[in-house]
């Protein structure tokens, strides 16, 4: 009897040990057991419940009791550590120097080491310092987090247009430029977060503030798609009047608007509608509201070239104040409407030419449909061009080259074409190696495609600017064939090749 209730406690205290307080448990005594069969039966429930907890990789975030507990598991892979660390509201996770015992990171965050436990590591930091409501009791964050995120910080999904759909309007942009998120009700509660691809689906930066109608949270957003949810005391919970939702974890969509359409005029018309390229030509789904004695309509429209005409009564009609317009294949005359960066192609010399064409990735590579001006000198054209990276080259008579104006190349399809970035936010600089005969750029947002992007080298130093998402990038150069890792970045994380790859964080 002595020796089955050593075992037993000794279960329970490495069980309670384990788990802490993240499972809740109530043992009955030794004393209370009269016969050794209950004694044998606890003691197997207790041993499975150590097994299962040991099995477990238990990485956990718990919020509460004014304060945050980190707990990181490293036995776990370096992208469940990278999650983790980013649900916890790093600025710079670094998941690799974590398992090497490196917690810089954390330091600068305010995080404080606890204790380690085996492979169990435990940080915590003070709400105050988050200036966050505390919770009466502590919850498990980690629990209700979505792993499989569509979207990126502040980079909204790629969609050709929207239009919200509210029963009341709970999200609205402000005069300031930023976009505001309102929850009716909700008194009782004591604290109410906001959650969406905007703030990479966080559980700690989104705190809303509390008013005498609700809760409200301004947010800056970029034009286009948005997802998003509510965490009241814990729980998740959706937009109840947003008639909006995503056809997985139906999550709340929010379009922010950047343009609208007018039509002044036609005072007596019943009803005007507004189709185009962007919504497949459907002259139903869209209408026209009248205001001030203009009809209009806002909605967030895709960067690009985009078709369109109105509806009037039942009469198709171009935009009568936009000159502008287009043929289609069936003969039908369209209103065309450029929305993006303006870049100027110019192509010197050939003035023996008869067409001079341009065609890249924004336009689909269609050869005859950008057509460049014969000047003095030469050819040139101002086009609008979304926001991106791209390859292109010009057709002289039918004949393709390269832009001999531009050192900077990338590979398409095994082809090398001109490389050109349109708003971009990054520039990639390499000091040095100045007898290098080529320098390239090669990393996730290019698939480390081994052509990579062409970088020019100026006297000083190599450079290529680049379009990129918000979020964690993987880059590399390719100096004359040899692949390195960035001297100026002290950023970086392994690989397979054991070569490492580095890392760049893009607000």
């Amino acid at each position: 009897m002595v020796f089955w209730g050593t075992i037993f406690l000794c279960a329970v205290y490495s069980a309670s040990t384990l788990l802490k307080n993240n499972l809740k448990c109530t043992f009955t005594t030794i004393s209370s057991m009269k016969r050794s069969g209950r004694i044998v039966i606890v003691f197997f429930a207790m041993l499975c419940m150590v097994l299962h907890a040991r099995a477990q990789k238990r990485n956990s975030l718990l919020i509460g009791d004014d304060k945050l507990e980190l707990f990181i598991d490293t036995r776990s892979s370096k992208t469940e550590i990278e999650a983790l660390l980013k649900k916890a509201g790093l600025k710079s996770p670094n998941a690799s120097a974590v398992l090497q015992g490196d917690f810089t990171s954390l330091k600068k965050d305010g995080w404080v080491m606890i204790e380690k436990r085996g492979t169990i590591i435990e940080f915590q930091r003070s709400l105050k310092d988050l200036n966050l409501n505390p919770q009466l009791h502590p919850y498990l964050v980690t629990a209700n987090v979505k792993d499989d995120d569509d979207g990126s910080p502040g980079y909204p999904a790629d969609v050709n247009f929207g239009i919200n759909n509210f029963n009341k309007v709970t999200v609205h942009d402000l005069p300031s430029g930023l976009t505001r998120f309102f929850v009716p009700g909700y008194q009782q509660n004591r604290r109410m977060l906001l959650s969406g691809d905007f703030n990479n689906w966080s559980t700690l930066k989104g705190s809303m503030t509390k008013t005498d109608s609700g809760w409200i949270a301004d947010v800056k957003l970029k034009p286009g798609k948005h997802e998003y949810k509510f965490i009241a005391d814990g729980h998740w919970m959706g937009d109840r009047y947003n008639n909006l939702m995503s056809d997985h974890d139906n999550n709340a969509i929010y379009y922010r608007y950047n343009y609208t359409f007018k039509l002044n005029g036609y005072a007596n018309a019943r009803k005007i509608t507004l189709a185009g390229s962007f919504n497949n030509w459907d002259a139903n789904n869209i209408v026209m509201e009248k205001k001030a004695g203009v009809w209009q309509k806002q909605l967030y429209l895709h960067e690009g070239t985009q078709a369109y005409r109105f509806l009037v009564d039942g009469k198709w009609i171009t935009d009568p104040a936009n000159p502008n317009t287009i043929k289609d294949a069936d003969g039908n005359t369209n209103s065309v409407l450029n929305l993006g960066e303006t870049v100027l192609f110019t192509l010197d010399g050939y003035q023996n030419a008869q067409k001079v064409y341009v065609a890249g990735g924004f336009n689909n590579w269609k050869p005859g449909e950008i057509l460049l001006s014969k000047t003095k000198t030469g050819w040139t054209l101002p086009l609008i061009i979304p926001a991106g990276n791209y390859g292109y080259k010009f057709i002289v008579d039918g004949n393709w080259i390269t832009d001999p104006k531009n050192p900077r190349n990338m590979e398409e399809g095994g082809i090398v074409n001109s490389y050109i970035s349109v708003k971009p936010n990054y520039t990639f600089k390499l000091s040095g190696f100045a007898n290098a005969k080529s320098v390239r750029l090669a990393g996730s947002f290019n698939n480390f495609n081994q052509f990579g992007y062409t970088l020019a080298f100026n006297g000083k130093e190599w450079t290529v600017d680049v379009n990129l998402k918000p979020g964690k990038q993987l880059y590399k150069f390719i100096v004359d064939g040899k692949w390195i890792i960035d001297p100026g970045n002290k950023l970086y994380e392994p690989n397979q090749y054991n070569s490492g790859n580095s890392v760049l964080w893009i607000e």
